[in-house]
């Protein structure tokens, strides 16, 4: 059972093949004896009291390292930060996500303060995926989190567009777009870090990686943003094969940005979380294809609003289209070219409760 949880092999959409190759963070088999001998996890939920011996009163028994490798059912996705598989536990009575890092240099206590502190945050947020354990080995890093069937604002998407239908209606997306800019806001609302030095402290008012397949989606539709701090837990990975990656460069056109835009700001700042946002928005009003047609759209915008241009993926008119056209305002004021011209999230924040208040 353990070994299948470092040996099964995976569908690759890049290479379009099963592969073995799983990533740089599997162990060989010599690592893992002597780790997997019941080595327990940390948890950071408050809400799993313990008994006398530290055990989960909510669950038949505290998981284990071993526990968790031997449920693993299958990889759901990888980034440069981690690769995220579903685990199910418990004779299926509980079903997890585990993000298993890349490279971590934090020391051992360091990265349990890390993710405490990130624990701690999201419990307070109804817009944030709860962080539920986490583990911290010699040649193994990872955090436990809820499961989310959905899957995430990007699955849902490019599952709707590989069917050639819409996935979602105007209402769900202007509901998943308001709890993502409510998580951002709270994110932004947290007190700054005393130095900016992220070697010593967390800066806990800046998300880090905000973007569609970090949106998960719950059954009624609303929205819970992941990997929050995440980014600060760990080492960046230039050179690995992911299957979420940036999104791609459009075809090139007379009437599209310049090659040279960035379609994802990876700077740890709040601008930049507003900047991911923009994208997540155009993304989900227009497709992929909206993020690279900046330039295009500020063109062409009265067009758009005259019904003289397709943009919206979905079917809209009447007063849900003149909402979706002033959501695409915001989304087009979040991609300024400028940082300190882009809007804060709390106006972003206003602005989208007035375009839902008049739905």
């Amino acid at each position: 059972m353990l070994s299948r949880a470092f040996s099964k092999p995976r569908w690759s959409p890049k290479n379009g093949e099963l592969s073995h190759k799983y990533s740089s963070m599997v162990l060989d088999q010599c690592d893992i004896v002597g780790l997997m001998e019941g080595m327990p996890l940390s948890f950071c939920d408050h809400d799993h009291r313990r008994d006398r011996s530290g055990t989960c009163m909510k669950c038949p028994a505290k998981p284990t390292l071993r526990d968790v490798l031997s449920s693993s059912v299958g990889v759901m996705g990888e980034s440069p930060l981690a690769m995220t598989e579903k685990v199910v536990m418990y004779r299926g009575k509980r079903v997890y996500a585990v993000k298993r890092f890349r490279k971590v240099s934090l020391g051992k206590m360091e990265f349990g303060r890390r993710v405490e502190r990130v624990a701690g945050m999201s419990r307070r947020c109804e817009y944030l995926v709860p962080l539920t354990a986490y583990l911290y080995a010699k040649r193994m890093k990872f955090v436990l989190t809820d499961y989310y069937p959905m899957g995430s604002l990007a699955d849902l998407l490019a599952g709707g567009r590989a069917l050639g239908h819409t996935a979602l209606d105007w209402n769900q997306r202007l509901q998943i777009i308001l709890h993502i800019a409510r998580a951002i806001a709270f994110i932004h609302s947290q007190s700054p870090p005393v130095s900016h030095d992220t070697n010593k402290y967390m800066q806990m008012n800046v998300h880090g990686n905000v973007k569609s397949s970090n949106v998960m989606i719950n059954v009624d539709f609303s929205a819970r943003l992941s990997d929050y701090g995440f980014v600060q837990l760990v080492d960046p990975v230039e050179d690995c094969d992911t299957w979420q990656m940036k999104p791609p460069p459009p075809p090139p056109s007379p009437s599209s940005s310049s090659p040279s835009e960035s379609f994802f700001s990876e700077k740890l700042c709040q601008k930049s979380d507003v900047y991911n946002f923009g994208i997540i928005i155009l993304d989900t009003l227009g497709g992929p294809r909206a993020v690279g047609l900046k330039r295009c759209i500020l063109e062409n915008k009265e067009a758009i609003r005259d019904r003289k241009a397709d943009f919206f993926e979905f079917s809209v008119r009447g007063k849900e289209k003149k909402q979706a056209f002033n959501v695409l305002e915001i989304g087009l004021a979040c991609l300024d070219s400028t940082p300190e011209a882009r809007p804060s999230i709390e106006q972003i924040l206003h602005n989208i409760l007035e375009v839902s208040e008049k739905a």
